[in-house]
């Protein structure tokens, strides 16, 4: 399948650079799954399209300040690193600028708490492992010299860290956020429970296979990243129960989506509660086993997300709903307007 396919013009412009004031004030697509029908809406108007008895499922993961800036202890070169992946122990899976400048055995010196980076080899992705050594609890370390790993797409300074997170983030490990959950206040879900919908958690932590382009051109050939995910007893019985009753399982970001599937993929078509990594790549052809329907954003041209997407609503429909949205000034990617696919 050719990568060309879910490509479409996006102009610059609609690149959202900032988060709107009110989280909850974003524009609403909804688009019809099955006939490719398509409303405009606002965000505030996603409750009236779920009914009692439904469950909406969040990613509770949360951004940790994964960029860190640090200089060879050779030479003195800027060195800067973005944590992926938590391996064993203080190794880590990276991304480093610039990488032809980090060979193993490379020492990457971070200054102010004496914490040092030792580059043990690369990745199969181009990445580097890199071993920290430092002293005192490496979190708070991290709080003190990393910076929020914003996508490169977004120019503007992000003045409050915390929009970068959904208001129901919990626990640490993303080097991205799952944006679709960024519209929530903690009222809007409060509403959303109080007209017997119910709210689940996942975690998912975000990493390369989220963003990871697509370098090649049959979709076929690309191998998605693996992410840690885990689920709870209690989730996995809310969506059970869910299923049983003929509600709806609504996916709050691909991210939910993936981690969803895996696990109904592999108990057929049931949740259980369990953790472990996943590299699920969905594309059209998908045989969707747990999910009803998905609230997303608006994603980047021949992405594995917008492929993601195309799955579940034809990519024809997608195609359509996005040419729409540009012509609708909505706002594209991490800070930008939402989706609903029901």
């Amino acid at each position: 399948m050719d990568v060309n396919l879910f490509d479409f013009d996006l102009p610059e412009e609609l690149i959202a650079q900032t988060p709107l004031k009110d989280r909850a004030s974003s524009k609403l697509l909804v688009l019809n799954k099955r006939n490719g029908e398509i409303n405009h809406c606002h965000f505030r108007d996603l409750i009236s399209f779920l009914q009692p008895g439904d469950t909406l499922v969040l990613n509770d993961t949360r951004v940790i300040p994964a960029r860190l800036f640090g200089v060879k202890e050779d030479t003195g070169a800027s060195i800067e690193i973005l944590l992926l992946k938590q391996l064993e122990d203080d190794r880590w899976e990276t991304l480093v600028k610039p990488g032809k400048k980090v060979k193993p055995g490379t020492v990457i010196d971070f200054g102010e708490r004496k914490m040092k980076g030792i580059c043990e080899g690369s990745t199969d992705a181009g990445g580097r492992v890199i071993r920290f050594e430092y002293s005192g609890i490496f979190n708070e370390i991290l709080d003190e010299l990393g910076q929020m790993p914003l996508p490169p797409y977004i120019k503007e300074r992000l003045d409050d860290p915390e929009r970068y997170q959904t208001v129901f983030a919990q626990n640490p490990g993303s080097a991205a956020a799952p944006t679709a959950g960024l519209h929530f206040t903690t009222e809007y879900l409060q509403e959303i429970r109080d007209r017997g919908i119910q709210i689940a958690y996942i975690t998912l932590h975000v990493g390369l296979g989220t963003f990871r382009p697509v370098q090649v051109e049959n979709i076929f050939e690309h191998h998605m990243h693996a992410e840690y995910y885990s689920v709870t007893e209690e989730t996995a019985n809310l969506i059970n129960q869910c299923k049983q009753r003929g509600g709806k399982v609504i996916a709050v970001g691909t991210t939910v989506t993936r981690t969803l599937e895996t696990i109904g993929r592999d108990y057929e078509g049931k949740m259980v509660a369990t953790s472990g990594w996943t590299d699920i790549f969905i594309y059209p052809g998908f045989q969707f086993t747990v999910i009803d329907g998905l609230l997303t954003n608006f994603h980047l041209p021949k992405s594995t997300l917008v492929m993601l997407v195309s799955s579940i609503a034809g990519r024809e429909n997608v195609l359509k709903a996005y040419n729409e949205a540009v012509e609708g000034r909505y706002r594209f990617f991490s800070f930008g307007d939402a989706m609903l696919l029901i």
